[in-house]
């Protein structure tokens, strides 16, 4: 009897870990051979494996949310299920924040630990920048503030490298700008456009539209809601294709990012990891419970069907190349209607980011508590500087590209919103691969929850069906 294809994901995922751990041992990482290695892995994890998932996101985008919306009784109906899928992704995100904001503050990791010499090891570097400044310009750092400050910021960006340049080219934008740049302006872009750069707000919008039109036309527009609704049938026979490559391709993204990280990243930001990965674990126990009281699942049936979705998560770090698993795993293993699942899904893969709403929370606080009060930190983690954490933290995630790395672009808005510097963003970049695999895992589960949800909702009470997996015909890998 051949192993079930979640038992292979979960083995080779291990053996990953096991076999990046044994590589992050080489002393020399710039050998042909070590860079060879982790070459062919990110070519099997990354350029394959995500990039044929990426491949069809947009055509199911496009075709789950016609066929979903089009199989809704009446615009009532399609407005109800609306309503309650924003409202749940609202409440959970700003549940998230509010957890990961206590948590960072009762904690305070970054008070703890090795935090401390690292504070030490800074207010030494800005000791000797005030001693370059003076010796460049002739003036003090005290007298001149405004000039040390600009001069210092540059000094600071030069060599941190690509990912800090694109962090960095978010950084003058007011909330009012993000909103516009990263929520309205990608709603209303070209449909052909947004199709091919693989933009999912416009798809998404494009896309209602098109239902909208359709149940409005009624008989004459049959045929096109025919053609997205087998559309949407092929599209998933594609995923369940790709999902027998996935158990060697998690192996290949383990195996990568822990033989390029190592282990030894934790021991200068422990307390930081450990309250972040805290403040997600208990955001999962409250997703549970929801799932539990309002979806009338039980954790360990949730669990148990969405485990292929969540392990891809874990290992891609992207949600939206995990969309075509997730849709599978909920309609196929947790019994949700697709025509929920089909509306609710690719919207949550857009627009909630529980975890990266957390994280970016967690974060700036921590960096904060760090390095606040030094010459560029003049920050108090008063109530006002918290609230406007909250807020824009909450908005950032909504603006948040279901990509890796997303959510350290879009911490610029949390980090300027209070007056951060956004060139102590990089500290914490050793560390955020390895944190951006729990909080995309976190996504990717209160996304099905909701689904969940609002399927239960829209049966009026009824528990969920029984699950089919236990049905050979229901694994791919059968």
């Amino acid at each position: 009897m051949r192993p079930r294809l979640h038992s292979l994901i979960f083995v080779l995922m291990a053996l990953g870990v096991v076999v990046g751990l044994l590589l992050a041992q080489v002393e020399d990482k710039s050998s042909d051979g070590f860079t060879t290695t982790i070459q062919w892995l990110d070519f099997f994890g990354k350029t394959v494996f995500i990039g044929l998932l990426k491949m069809i996101i947009a055509p199911l985008i496009l075709a789950s949310i016609v066929a979903g919306v089009t199989s809704i009784p009446s615009f009532r109906d399609a407005g109800r299920i609306g309503f309650r899928t924003l409202g749940y992704y609202i409440g959970t995100t700003t549940l998230a924040v509010a957890i990961g904001l206590i948590l960072v503050l009762m904690i305070q990791p970054g008070e703890r630990g090795a935090a401390e010499s690292m504070r030490a090891k800074r207010s030494a570097e800005l000791t000797a920048r005030r001693a370059e400044f003076a010796e460049q310009t002739g003036k003090q750092a005290d007298e001149a503030r405004p000039e040390y400050l600009g001069w210092l910021e540059q000094r600071e960006g030069e060599g941190r490298g690509d990912k800090y340049t694109r962090v960095v080219a978010k950084r003058d934008r007011t909330t009012f700008e993000m909103f516009v740049d990263d929520i309205v302006k990608p709603m209303i872009d070209n449909p052909f456009h947004a199709l091919g750069a693989r933009n999912s707000l416009g798809i998404i919008f494009f896309a209602l539209l098109l239902a909208l039109a359709c149940a409005a036309l009624g008989a004459p527009a049959q045929p096109v809601v025919d053609f997205f609704q087998a559309m949407n049938l092929v599209v998933l026979k594609i995923t369940s294709w790709l999902m027998a490559i996935s158990p060697f391709a998690v192996f290949c993204l383990m195996a990568s990012i822990i033989a390029t990280h190592g282990p030894e990243v934790f021991e200068s930001l422990g307390w930081y990891c450990g309250t972040v990965i805290g403040g997600i674990a208990i955001h999962v126990c409250v997703l549970l419970t929801l799932c539990a009281v309002f979806g009338r699942l039980s954790p360990w049936r949730f669990l148990r069907g969405i485990r292929e979705a969540w392990a891809v998560a874990f290992a891609t770090r992207s949600s939206a190349a995990t969309l075509p698993v997730t849709v599978r795993c909920v309609t196929e293993k947790l019994g949700v209607s697709k025509k929920v699942a089909n509306f609710t899904l690719p919207v949550g893969a857009t627009v909630n980011m529980d975890g990266t709403a957390l994280y970016e929370g967690v974060a700036v606080i921590f960096l904060i508590q760090m390095y606040g009060g030094m010459d560029d930190v003049g920050i108090t983690l008063v109530g006002g500087a918290i609230l406007i954490l909250f807020i824009t933290a909450v908005l950032a995630s909504v603006g948040a590209a279901a990509v890796p790395d997303a959510g350290l672009v879009t911490m610029v808005l949390v980090a300027t919103a209070v007056h951060l510097p956004v060139y102590y963003l990089p500290f914490i970049f050793a560390v955020d691969a390895f944190l951006d695999m729990f909080r995309t895992s976190t996504n990717v589960m209160g996304d099905a929850i909701g689904a969940v949800v609002v399927d239960r909702f829209e049966n009026g009470g009824a528990s969920p069906p029984a699950a089919p997996e236990a049905a050979p015909q229901a694994d791919p890998s059968a």
